[in-house]
């Protein structure tokens, strides 16, 4: 390798990248994560206006091309029209995080017990967490196609679609403002978009289109004091995530870091998958 070849293999300038989710918790983190190794973001999210002026932050704080564009991934059209305008905004596509993901509008559905979830909220989630991730891989994947180019596609899963929750750290346990618990909805749709990833990992592989899933662990994000000692306690490094220690990982799988690593489920957990 030519001098400095390795420190430059995480630079990601000239490239565009794509974030669904990205006024999300986690979304603003990887977005500027993103802006800050050189790329051009686009920020995807429901409200056009929320995209909108987290990308003119992005521009002003890293001097890097931003836009904001409002999307229902779960709509086919939607998603055929953000990606439209991405390329004619940016001429193309080279890196997409597809991170979106749901709680519904009503947590009260979204939080039901097992034996009396209704069909109706498990299919609004599917919808976001499972179909729209394959919506927008699948047309993202096809302008990648085009451009020949190749490029990478980073999916978010969760540590719940990899292993079960243990059911014993939810007593007590409340997040904004309510108590919570871990719907098999969430564990099956993110267990989904791992099945989803390593099989377009080999579709896309002859075409240098690599996929790789991003793993969480909990993060902290208001959980109440009772459910963050209970879920640290199950964590060997003893503790739960900040957002900001996930930016790490997106940036090593979008960038030349990671040229030969496709089909890869990369947890970023603290360890508790290995208990």
């Amino acid at each position: 390798m030519k001098k400095n070849a390795y420190k430059n293999i995480f630079d990601l300038k000239g490239r565009t990248a794509v974030v669904t989710g990205g006024v999300g918790i986690l979304g603003k983190h990887f977005c500027e994560g993103l802006a800050s190794f050189g790329a051009h973001v686009v920020v995807v999210d429901q409200l056009e206006r929320d995209c909108s002026k987290f990308a003119v932050f992005l521009a002003k704080k890293y001097r890097a091309k931003a836009l904001g564009i409002g999307c229902d991934v779960s709509s086919p059209l939607s998603v055929k029209a953000m990606v439209r305008r991405i390329v004619d905004e940016f001429g193309g596509i080279h890196i997409l995080h597809n991170n979106a993901a749901t709680k519904t509008d009503d947590l009260k559905a979204f939080f039901a017990s097992t034996e009396n979830y209704s069909l109706e909220e498990w299919r609004k989630v599917m919808a976001v967490n499972l179909d729209g991730m394959f919506l927008v891989a699948q047309a993202v994947g096809k302008q990648m196609t085009k451009q020949k180019t190749g490029g990478s596609i980073i999916q978010t899963a969760s540590i719940y679609g990899v292993m079960a929750p243990d059911q014993r750290i939810y007593k007590g346990s409340r997040y904004q403002g309510r108590p919570i618990n871990t719907p098999a909805v969430y564990s099956a749709s993110k267990a989904g978009v791992v099945g989803l990833t390593k099989y377009l990992a080999a579709y896309w592989a002859a075409k240098n289109i690599r996929v790789n899933a991003l793993v969480p662990g909990g993060v902290e994000s208001g959980q109440n004091k009772v459910f963050s000692r209970k879920y640290s306690a199950r964590v060997p490094m003893g503790r739960m995530a900040r957002a900001d220690e996930m930016v790490g990982a997106l940036i090593f799988l979008a960038s030349d870091a990671s040229n030969y690593v496709t089909g890869h489920v990369l947890m970023v957990d603290g360890g508790l998958h290995v208990w």
